[in-house]
Formats: structure tokens, C-alpha cells, sequence
């Protein structure tokens, strides 16, 4: 009979007589590196072995393929529920839109509360209702997309489930990943839930106009972010008063 007792990796004593940490982790394990357009002066790795995800990660190639072969450029934004994704197309769509065709994916377990918020005339919106999973995957994606009009489409804005852990397991086939952390959740979320802003291209710190009310720590946050998300480009903005929003518009004409 099999031993039932978990092996651990490492355990490190008590931080100050407190806490005991015990890691799980696989030693070999390698943080994930953003999908899409490769970072400048990175080194992509290829594993030969069978993994859980190949067949995701073939349908995202597929989707990345389809994507490039129509000149559409593919956003992926990630964050926790009520970070602020949906306000954040919202006024992005409201300026992007009347200067290149744009297209909605927008992922929740249920409603299309969000697809109603971002329909543009002239944006196509999709909805994806995943039941009770947590995350975008690629396959769902590929049906989204076949439910658009993408003609004339340039720029695919998909607004993931909200859920810090999930979707940085999946690649949709985007060409960038942005992963919003919210001034309402604290400082500590990047070193929190690494994977997200690991496999981020760009880092948007949202809600900055209630930043001094609840006396969030901008120093502490971005020092967690370089060291969570060294790649990463890092964006400090309202989506509700648009108070920083130029920098990330330019960051999206500059992708397109």
C-alpha cells in the first residue's frame, strides 16, 4: 500500500516564532513565462515531455495562427472579480474603437453582464459562459471567436474570468497578458499569486484615485511587482476617472 503521507520539499522554521512554512512545491518547476510575443532578451524553453496542458496549449497555437493570419491583435486581461477589468475596456473601447475595429470576448460562470457593459456600435461582444470553471481556455476561446464577425477586425480585447490562480495556467493564443491588481486588494497580491503577474506582459495597479483612502502602500506594491514581474511593463492608472490612462492608450497604438 501506498505511503498516504504527502512528501514535503521544504520546511523552514517559524518566521518569528509564528508561522511554519512547509513548500509543496516541485523544485523543478519553472515559473511560467508570458504566452504570446516574446519579452526582449528572453529565452524561450521548449519541454519535450507530455504535459497536462499540450492540448490546450495546441489549440492556443491554433488560435495565435488564426489570430495572425487576419492582422487581429489578442489581449488577455486577468485579475481578481472586481479589480476593474470591465471599467477598464469600457473606457479603452470608448477611445480605441473610433480608431481601429475592435472585437469583445468576455468570460464569467453565468450572466452577460459584462458583454451588455462593452458593446460598442460597430464592436462585436461574445460572451463565454463557462458553467462552473474558473478560467478561459483555449478551446472556449475558439468558439468564441467563430461566433464574431471578425472582419476588418484589428484589436481582440478578452476579458478573462476573475480569478487570480487559473487562468495563468492557460494560454488562450494572445499575443500579450495584462494582469490588473487593484489598489482595494493590497500590496502583497503579486507575491501572494506569482503566476498571474509572472506570466504578465504588462501590470496595470488600478483604482489609484482611492489609493490615499485606504492607504495603500504604492512603494511596497511596486517593489512586489519588479520582484514578482521583472518583465513586466507597469501601469498606474484610474479606469474610473482616466487619470493615467494616456500611457496605457499609447501602449496599445504602439501595439497595433
Amino acid at each position: 500500500m501506498p505511503d498516504p503521507t504527502p512528501r514535503l520539499h521544504s520546511v523552514r522554521p517559524p518566521s518569528g516564532g509564528r508561522v511554519v512554512l512547509v513548500d509543496v512545491r516541485d523544485p523543478g518547476d519553472v515559473p511560467p513565462a508570458p504566452p504570446g510575443d516574446p519579452l526582449p532578451g528572453t529565452v524561450r524553453t521548449v519541454d519535450l515531455r507530455v504535459r497536462l496542458l499540450d492540448e490546450n496549449d495546441r489549440r492556443a497555437a491554433e488560435n495565435r495562427a488564426f489570430l495572425q493570419q487576419r492582422g487581429i491583435r489578442a489581449l488577455n486581461f486577468v485579475s481578481s472579480p472586481g479589480a476593474g477589468k470591465t471599467l477598464l475596456l469600457e473606457r479603452t473601447l470608448d477611445t480605441i474603437a473610433g480608431e481601429v475595429r475592435c472585437a469583445v470576448l468576455v468570460g464569467d460562470l453565468e450572466t452577460d453582464n459584462d458583454a451588455r457593459r462593452l458593446r460598442r456600435e460597430g464592436v462585436p461582444v461574445a460572451q463565454i459562459t463557462t458553467g462552473g470553471t474558473c478560467h478561459l481556455d483555449a478551446s472556449m476561446v475558439a468558439r468564441g471567436l467563430a461566433a464574431l464577425p471578425l472582419e476588418g477586425v484589428r484589436l481582440l480585447l478578452v476579458e478573462n474570468v476573475g480569478n487570480l490562480v487559473c487562468p495563468a495556467s492557460f494560454d488562450l493564443g494572445e499575443n500579450r497578458r495584462i494582469t490588473l491588481l487593484s489598489c482595494t486588494e493590497g500590496e502583497d497580491k503579486p507575491l501572494k499569486y506569482p503566476p498571474i503577474f509572472t506570466s504578465a506582459h504588462a501590470v496595470i495597479v488600478n483604482k489609484i484615485d482611492v489609493a490615499a483612502a485606504l492607504g495603500f502602500d504604492r512603494a511596497a506594491a511596486l517593489a512586489n511587482l519588479r520582484r514578482a514581474a521583472p518583465q513586466a511593463e507597469i501601469f498606474e492608472l484610474s479606469a474610473r476617472t482616466g487619470e493615467g490612462f494616456d500611457r496605457w492608450l499609447a501602449y496599445l497604438r504602439a501595439l497595433l
